[in-house]
């Protein structure tokens, strides 16, 4: 389990930095430079099993806040086929903010459960 742990931290460190790259043209791009890049930086840290139980939880519940706040009022999907930009850009940006929550959960839930072991 605990290599298991390593690959999906070192996979999603390596997708949290595309995801920041990606943000290049977007309007508040450094807000979003610095969500991915913490994600990106706590997936190092816990990679060498420095990642405190309680950064993890942190971030976890601030990523699950920030997904509630930015999720739109009418769901329109994440596609672009003919909706409101504004609320699928919103959709978007809020399932992002789910998985980055959902990942520092299950680090959370790791450093836990390893701590016992």
């Amino acid at each position: 389990m605990k290599l298991f742990a390593k690959i999906f931290a070192s996979v999603f460190a390596v997708l949290f930095i595309w995801a920041g790259i990606l943000q290049y043209n977007d309007p508040d791009s450094l807000l979003w430079y610095v969500i991915y890049g913490s994600s990106a930086l706590a997936s190092l840290i816990f990679i060498f099993d420095k990642l405190r139980l309680s950064i993890a939880v942190l971030l976890s519940f601030l990523y699950l806040i920030g997904s509630y706040i930015f999720w739109p009022e009418h769901y329109e999907g994440i596609s672009l086929n003919g909706g409101d930009i504004y609320k699928i850009e919103h959709a978007r940006e809020s399932l992002g903010l789910l998985i980055n929550a959902m990942v520092m959960f299950f680090y959370s839930w790791r450093i836990r459960f390893s701590r016992k072991a």
